[in-house]
């Protein structure tokens, strides 16, 4: 997009706020207005008190500047305040429409970005936004206006000496021009910084256990001056950029007085132009390098500005997570087919999962055991359509799921994994999470005690409106877990899926979270990622994953009788020392 297209498009964010803007622009115009008239009341000021020695004018020229003067800062005031209200209101729309595409984006969009890059946008990319479409507009009008109405004033006093003036318009066109681009390239690099700064700064502080017992105190340090530093270094770049400009055109402006000053002093010689007119010519000239300086450098904020625009419409703009169905269900019985399905994360490259044929009655449930990198969870997340399939097809009570609008499918699924999602809410919200009518709270309670959870919840601070921080770190990983079994159960959705549940909790902990996940897979199509093979014993199916094929499935008797890739993990696994 052109840097006019980019701008026209912002201006869209600030078109549902036009009353409170037109508001602005009303008293940037009257304070704009305001800078003329107080050059032109200094020559009958002069002409009228000094040579002229009129008392009328005496009286009333310094009660006009004082009325000017006042009318001037109230104009200031509403332009100001207006604009801040107008700018605020855009940076929150802002941000909501790129939460809101975010929420939209799929889950291979995240697996491409760093969750801090997109932060960045959310924050600082949107602030330089709100600096190009209000404060750099609001900049432009006021101090554009002013110039023009100075010219004008100058113009009926001498228009002669003021086509000298004009003069370094021209000058000042050149020079934001040319720095134009340097600035936006700069912008662009800044940005990336900053994203980095912010990608730095949450694995070290996300991972401060490991940063402590690891002594990697000094090496984080040194990563984020490295990245701090980058920043100021571009910081600076673009002040330099930005202010230097400014010197050469007042340069010019400097030479245009110059010659004024000296034009003007011979006409005053020959009688064409009377002190107060020569004053009020000189003084309008001078007040113009103020706004003039204000509208050289205000293309560093415009430029800021267009390059954030550039990354949020990038973000705006991108494909959403693909909804193509357009069938919905109630509730489903639970019959799911995996036929030939494939999937790779590269359109060239190998599939994870490579043609699974299986298929699941209503109720059953099936575990799915491999080696790391085997598909497992890839095969889950193929389910929910977390991912789009390569080739073949799932279907749903004989629906394929492609058919089915997102909600819909979603609805009929629960999901709980090894690495528990909690937010920095109560308990009660944290189990009732998701759902468009709020449950009662006889409900959360009775989801709470079905996953043994009511106990410990009873214990906290507040029970059920406990707040648990963030990702529910005051929590133990056997609590987190049966809140989530709780918030499952909640859902009470027909299908099941449990990734890794138990593998990362002790035997006591394990213990009571897999008597709710007996209870959650009470009669539910289930779906269990397991690295325990203890944990998936009185599975109706064992499917044995390699290499993203399907290599053995029976129940686990028939599997262990067989002595193949699942009776070599079961031997393993006996050989190794219980959790304590």
């Amino acid at each position: 997009m052109t840097s006019r297209e980019l701008y026209l498009r912002l201006l869209t964010f600030v078109r549902p706020h036009a009353r409170m803007f037109a508001l602005s622009l009303a008293g940037t115009v009257v304070l704009a207005l305001c800078e003329p008239g107080i050059a032109a009341l200094l020559k009958p000021l002069l002409d009228g008190s000094f040579v002229q020695k009129d008392p009328e004018l005496m009286r009333t020229v310094p009660l006009m500047l004082v009325g000017l003067f006042l009318v001037r800062s109230a104009a200031d005031f509403v332009s100001d305040v207006a604009m801040k209200w107008v700018a605020t209101r855009v940076v929150m729309d802002l941000r909501q429409a790129l939460f809101g595409k975010l929420l939209q984006m799929p889950t291979a969009f995240y697996d491409g970005h760093a969750t801090a890059t997109l932060l960045s946008r959310v924050s600082y990319e949107t602030n330089q936004v709100m600096n190009a479409c209000t404060d750099a507009l609001v900049t432009m009008v006021k101090d554009g206006l002013t110039v023009i109405g100075l010219l004008c004033w100058m113009m009926y006093l001498n228009w002669k000496l003021s086509l000298l003036t004009l003069a370094i318009v021209p000058v000042i066109a050149l020079v934001m021009r040319l720095v134009s681009k340097r600035l936006r390239l700069l912008s662009r690099r800044l940005q990336r910084e900053v994203g980095e700064v912010n990608r730095v700064l949450e694995e070290a502080l996300s991972g401060h256990k490991v940063v402590k017992i690891y002594g990697g105190q000094d090496y984080e340090s040194a990563r984020f001056f490295k990245t701090s530093n980058w920043v100021r270094r571009l910081q600076m770049k673009l002040a330099t950029s930005s202010n230097a400009a400014i010197p050469g055109v007042q340069l010019f402006g400097v030479l245009a007085l110059a010659a004024v000053i000296y034009l003007a002093s011979l006409e005053s010689l020959e009688g064409d132009i009377t002190v107060g007119g020569f004053v009020s010519l000189f003084g309008a000239m001078a007040m113009m390098f103020a706004p003039i300086k204000r509208l050289t450098k205000v293309n560093d904020q415009l430029q800021r500005g267009l390059a954030a625009a550039e990354s949020i419409f990038a973000l705006l703009d991108a494909e959403p997570e693909a909804d193509t169905g357009t069938r919905t269900i109630g509730r489903a019985q639970g019959a799911v087919r995996f036929e030939g399905v494939r999937f790779a994360y590269d359109r060239n490259g190998a599939g994870v999962v490579d043609g699974i044929d299986l298929a699941v009655d209503p109720g059953e449930t099936i575990a799915l055991v491999g080696a790391s990198g085997s598909g497992k969870t890839t095969l889950m997340a193929l389910l929910p359509r977390l991912y789009e399939l390569s080739a073949g097809r799932i279907t749903l009570d004989g629906t394929d799921i492609r058919e089915l609008t997102l909600t819909s499918l979603r609805a009929n699924i629960a999901y709980v994994s090894q690495e528990t999602v909690l937010f920095n809410d109560t308990v009660a919200a944290n189990i009732a999470y998701g759902h468009g009518t709020p449950p009662s709270r006889a409900d959360i309670e009775a989801a709470a005690e079905a996953a043994h959870a009511l106990e410990f919840i009873r214990e906290l601070p507040a029970g059920l409106d406990t707040v648990i921080g963030e990702r529910g770190m005051r929590l133990s990983g056997g609590q987190r877990q049966r809140l989530a079994i709780a918030r499952a159960l909640l859902k009470n959705a027909p299908i099941l899926i449990l990734d890794e549940a138990t593998s990362a909790l002790d035997t006591q902990s394990e213990r009571l979270v897999q008597q709710a996940l007996e209870r959650l897979r009470a009669g539910r199509t289930a779906f269990v990622i397991a690295h325990r093979l203890s944990t998936i014993e009185s599975a109706d199916r064992i499917v044995v994953l390699a290499k993203g094929r399907i290599v053995e499935t029976g129940t686990h008797a028939t599997l262990l009788a067989a002595g193949g890739v699942y009776a070599g993990l079961h031997r393993l696994q006996q050989t190794e020392p219980p959790m304590s």
